[in-house]
């Protein structure tokens, strides 16, 4: 079991192709990581139902003491999350070296 896991994110995350992002986060609880984090710097589109993939991610996790962390936002994306005024609520860092170490630290 990792505590951790990197679940690399590629592509649309909109209406109808949410589920993949679902099911990759389902899987990687269902294993025993407590942390995830979403390498999202191949994503190309996100629409309100990715969004609320996130939404439902973040609570879930953080319920059971874990912690759903973005990583590579392009700026596009940023924008979005930043409108929706997510970014703040889920934590985002720039690469996956970042949010491990601070995953360490804290």
């Amino acid at each position: 079991m990792k505590e951790t896991v990197v679940i690399d994110v590629t592509g649309r995350v909109t209406i109808g192709l949410d589920a993949q992002l679902r099911d990759a986060i389902g899987e990687a609880r269902e294993s025993g990581a407590r942390n995830i984090l979403l390498n999202m710097n191949r994503v190309s589109k996100i629409d309100s139902s990715g969004i609320g993939e996130l939404v439902a991610a973040h609570n879930a996790i953080r319920t059971e003491g874990g912690r759903l962390i973005l990583v590579g936002l392009s700026d596009k994306i940023a924008a979005v999350l930043q409108i929706t005024q997510l970014l703040g609520v889920i934590e985002a860092f720039d690469d996956a070296d970042s949010a491990l170490a601070s995953l360490e630290g804290g």
